[in-house]
C-alpha cells in the first residue's frame, strides 16, 4: 500500500500536539480554506507517492518520539494509509496518535468504514477548517477559534480542549 506525502517526515516539539513528534504532511485536500498555510498540498495528484513500508522504516528509526502527527492536507483523504501508518506508530512504536482535519469529527464519525477506523485509533484530533476571519495566534495547536482540539478514546471524544 502507498500513500501520498506532500514532503518529508519531519521531527517537531509541542507545534503539532504535545512531546517529540513525528509529522506526516499527507497530499490531498478538498476544503481549499481561504488563508490556507498549505495550498500545496491540496492536489491530490501532488506530492510523491511513497510505500508505507518505507515510512514505517523512516519511523522505526527515529530517536525520542512520544506521538506521530498527521498534518496536510486532509489526511482523511487517505484512510486507509493512515490507519495502517498509525496502527504501527501506536502498536509496535507505543506512540500516541493525533491528527488534523478539516472536517468536523460529527462529519468524520460517519462519513465511510475506513474515515472511522482511521478515526477510532486516533488519541487526539483537531477538527474543522481553518478560517481566516477567525484567526488566533494564541490557540494551541490551532490556527483559528472554529477548530478543536478533541481527545479520543476508540472514537469517542473523553476532553474538549
Amino acid at each position: 500500500m502507498n500513500i501520498r506525502l506532500s514532503g518529508p517526515i519531519e521531527h517537531d516539539s509541542i507545534v503539532n500536539g504535545y512531546g517529540l513528534r513525528a509529522v506526516i504532511w499527507t497530499q490531498g485536500c478538498y476544503n481549499h480554506c481561504k488563508g490556507c498555510q498549505n495550498p500545496e498540498t491540496w492536489d491530490p495528484e501532488g506530492g510523491v507517492l511513497v510505500d508505507i513500508e518505507d515510512v514505517k522504516k523512516e519511523l522505526r528509526a527515529l530517536k525520542g518520539q512520544t506521538g506521530l502527527t498527521f498534518c496536510g492536507g486532509e489526511p482523511f483523504v487517505q484512510p486507509e494509509a493512515c490507519l495502517e501508518i498509525a496502527k504501527f506508530a501506536k502498536e509496535e512504536l507505543g506512540w500516541n496518535v493525533w491528527s488534523f482535519s478539516g472536517y468536523t469529527y460529527e462529519v468524520l464519525k460517519d462519513y465511510s468504514p475506513e474515515t472511522k477506523a482511521f478515526l477510532n485509533i486516533l488519541d487526539a484530533l483537531i477538527d474543522g477548517p481553518f478560517i481566516l476571519e477567525e484567526r488566533d495566534l494564541t490557540l494551541k495547536f490551532r490556527g483559528s477559534r472554529n477548530q478543536r482540539l478533541l481527545h479520543l478514546k476508540n472514537g469517542e471524544i473523553t476532553k474538549v480542549e
